[in-house]
């Protein structure tokens, strides 16, 4: 097994992401066609994707769900972490090959990152993170910003004489997950509380950033579309639940954050 990613070592991280499916062999498709995602398993109808063994995302049908609403507390999206540069290049030159709609490409000076939406409206994120040391630091928060992304300049980067792309590579993870939240204040004071996560970055009163271990963020919570938004409607579609992974703790727990999202705790080292 290849060397994971920073985001992956910390003592929390994000395991595994689970969504709420109408079509679940649909969306499962996408996800292996586009993401590049390997199905792993099947069982009692959930569909489990991942990259080599590792299990990163979790389709449930429910065939009856109403569709998500994207005003509402849940998903803005799951981001994929790709091992390198080379790897985004390659999925990049897959995307414009297979005419893969792509609905945002942006430079986040720790990260590379490029932005899609699912068939069932669950945002996506495929990126690549800068090494630690070249991200910047003012105290305790992190320099990130929303700048165009030289696509060219990734997509060069993959080798002349390359293979290309042949799916997520063993190494990649969920290396964060992004939520809709009706209040950034609120989501800020429960993962201070529940996880010992460190505010790294805020964009006013509208988003808030949090890791553990000096990450650039393993959750975000935005109220862009959702500001005030209550509890989730658990009839439908789109986040079931996050899975963290914790060196902190010895047994599996689940809890709900102020909306009503499953959080998962899962133990172990990554």
């Amino acid at each position: 097994m290849s060397e994971l990613p920073f985001a992956a070592t910390t003592p929390v991280s994000v395991s595994r992401v689970g969504l709420k499916a109408r079509d679940a062999e649909s969306l499962a498709a996408y996800y292996r066609a586009v993401v590049g995602l390997q199905e792993l398993s099947r069982a009692d109808g959930a569909i489990t994707l991942g990259a080599a063994e590792r299990p990163l995302l979790v389709i449930e049908p429910d065939a009856a769900a109403k569709p998500d609403d994207p005003r509402s507390a849940g998903l803005f999206h799951t981001a994929f972490l790709l091992p390198s540069r080379s790897d985004l290049g390659r999925w990049i030159n897959h995307a414009a090959a297979n005419n893969i709609r792509i609905e945002g490409a942006s430079d986040h000076l720790v990260s590379e990152a490029l932005y899609l939406t699912d068939p069932e409206g669950n945002g996506i994120e495929i990126y690549r993170d800068r090494l630690p040391e070249e991200w910047k630091w003012n105290g305790d928060k992190i320099a990130m910003a929303t700048e165009r992304l030289n696509l060219a300049a990734v997509a060069a980067s993959v080798p002349a004489g390359d293979a290309g792309w042949q799916g997520a590579p063993e190494s990649s993870i969920v290396g964060h997950v992004h939520l809709r939240v009706g209040r950034p204040e609120d989501a800020e004071a429960w993962w201070h509380q529940e996880f010992g996560f460190d505010t790294v970055a805020k964009y006013g009163g509208q988003a808030v950033f949090l890791s553990s271990g000096g990450y650039h963020h393993h959750i975000g919570g935005n109220s862009w579309h959702s500001a005030g938004a209550g509890r989730r409607d658990p009839s439908r579609s789109g986040l079931a639940w996050v899975e963290m992974r914790s060196d902190n703790v010895t047994k599996e727990t689940s809890r709900e954050d102020p909306w009503g999202t499953v959080i998962r705790t899962v133990p172990g080292k990554a």
